[in-house]
């Protein structure tokens, strides 16, 4: 009986990796749709080295720096109990890989690549687990302190603020460090628009991750017994909700339309499984609303020019979603409690703290030693020219 558990469990964890793997098509069909159609290669190269690079960082380094686990152990070793700690790695490297699969669609554009390759390395490999092992892995004591200071821990069951928020702050730190694409602004601060380049792929991406969040949330829960259905309708309700908001406040444009439910998402995370469905539609009606406001205004007014817009996507809509776990998620609201909003608050502005400082000292320290940004002519020819030996395409022979 309990290796058939066992097993049961292994499989439930092993389908959950493969649907948020399965969401790495999404990042890549989103930026692919978003950019211009010079650099549509190069970003679907990126997605995929990306994935492998993370892998590699997070195998050797990251998985041991946020659970104290290696692998230099026989295969017997490692294939006690089915596996289960096996597939419970490729599960938790796809949350991992997602932090420079965020990065890439604020840097596109513009953005060497053997340096982000480095920077994907660094991060998943070090900054990301930080943070991963303190809220998901008690490290240095910091949410016993939570629970004795206010009754509670930091709550974030599937990575509103571990993953999404530490991925869109990180990258807000190497987007301000590369500056605007060439022709982004006008000298005097007008902006010139660098319509999408196939919204039919941008939609397709945004349905590809819409679906895989399902394996996101629910199969955060690790295993078959802990399991519940709450965390799927709420997924759902902050779907529908983050999509409406963006389609009103958006006045119908097909960008804001299609990120709308990834804002709802981003945000129900942290909370999917202590809400009650009523607070999640909220939780996404809220983020769709802060996606369309900070968008218009870090591109308009703050001249950011953040291309797939991943800081309010995933930096605020992950902060967002953080907090709303300590507000809805309360018994008061109807909720399951067990959370505390200044529990809430406190680590949500820590895993922002550690992703800001984490991402300038990558991209700063890379921008010293290397550069991190293409020159005018290679940023016109459309990417990183080792991109166009790679893949040796008629489509990137037109880049």
């Amino acid at each position: 009986m309990e290796s058939l558990q066992q097993s049961s469990d292994v499989l439930f964890i092993l389908l959950g990796a493969i649907m948020v793997l399965a969401m790495h098509a999404g990042f890549a069909f989103l930026e692919l749709g978003t950019v211009r159609h010079k650099n549509q290669v190069n970003a679907l190269v990126k997605i995929m080295v990306d994935f492998s690079m993370s892998t590699i960082a997070y195998f050797f380094i990251g998985y041991s720096i946020a659970y104290g686990i290696g692998f230099l152990h026989g295969a017997e070793t490692l294939a006690a109990k089915n596996g289960y700690e096996l597939v419970k790695f490729f599960f938790l490297l796809t949350f991992a890989a997602a932090i420079p699969a965020i990065v890439s669609g604020g840097i596109a554009e513009r953005a060497k690549f053997n340096p982000q390759l480095a920077a994907t390395f660094l991060l998943v490999g070090f900054v990301y687990p930080f943070f991963e092992g303190i809220a998901w892995n008690n490290h240095y004591g910091i949410q016993d302190w939570l629970n004795a200071s206010f009754g509670a821990k930091f709550h974030d069951f599937a990575g509103s603020v571990v993953v999404h928020a530490m991925g869109g702050w990180i990258a807000l730190a190497a987007v301000i460090m590369l500056g605007a694409r060439h022709g982004r602004y006008s000298k005097d601060g007008h902006l010139h628009a660098f319509p999408p380049s196939n919204i039919p792929f941008l939609a397709l991406g945004a349905w590809i991750l819409t679906i895989g969040w399902f394996g996101f949330n629910v199969m955060s829960a690790q295993t078959i017994q802990a399991v519940t259905g709450l965390v799927a309708l709420n997924s759902l309700m902050a779907l529908v909700g983050g999509t409406l908001a963006a389609l009103v406040i958006g006045k119908n444009d097909p960008g804001f339309v299609h990120n709308g439910p990834l804002a709802g998402l981003v945000a129900i995370c942290a909370g999917s499984d202590v809400m009650h469905p009523l607070g999640a539609l909220v939780t996404g009606v809220v983020a769709g609303l802060l996606f369309v406001w900070a968008f218009t205004l870090t591109q308009n007014r703050w001249k950011i020019d953040d291309v797939l817009g991943v800081w309010p996507l995933h930096g605020l809509c992950g902060a967002w979603g953080g907090i709303a776990a300590g507000i809805f998620g309360s018994k008061m609201l109807g909720g399951m409690g067990g959370v505390s909003l200044l529990s809430q608050l406190a680590g949500t502005a820590l895993g922002v703290v550690i992703a800001l400082t984490g991402g300038f000292l990558v991209y700063g320290g890379l921008k010293a030693m290397s550069g991190i940004r293409l020159g005018i002519e290679e940023e016109y020819a459309g990417a990183d020219l080792s991109i166009h030996k790679i893949t040796a395409t008629p489509n990137s022979a037109e880049e």
